[in-house]
C-alpha cells in the first residue's frame, strides 16, 4: 500500500456493481471499509458458500459469523465506503 495516497472512496453504487457476476470484481464492505474478494477461493462468482453475496455491506450479516476481522488481512483493501 502506498501510504502517501488517500484510500479510494467507494460509493454504495460502485459496491453494488462489483458483485462478482459476469466477470466483474467481487467487493464486500465491512465496518465502512471495502475489500476485493475476487481472488479468494471462498468467493466464487461473488458468492460465499451460499451464505453471503458480494456487492453488499456485510457488517450486520457478519456479526453472527464465526469469523470477522481476522480474515480481512487475507484480501485486498480497496478503500472506504462513502
Amino acid at each position: 500500500m502506498n501510504f502517501l495516497s488517500q484510500p479510494k472512496k467507494v460509493t454504495k453504487q460502485e459496491l453494488t456493481q462489483n458483485n462478482g457476476k459476469n466477470g466483474k470484481p467481487a467487493f464486500i464492505a465491512y465496518q465502512g471499509k471495502v475489500y476485493d474478494v475476487t481472488d479468494s477461493s471462498f468467493w466464487m462468482e461473488g458468492d460465499h458458500m451460499g451464505m453471503h453475496d458480494a456487492g453488499k455491506d456485510l457488517t450486520d450479516e457478519l456479526e453472527m459469523a464465526p469469523h470477522r476481522d481476522e480474515n480481512f488481512k487475507h484480501v485486498k483493501f480497496v478503500g472506504d465506503l462513502v
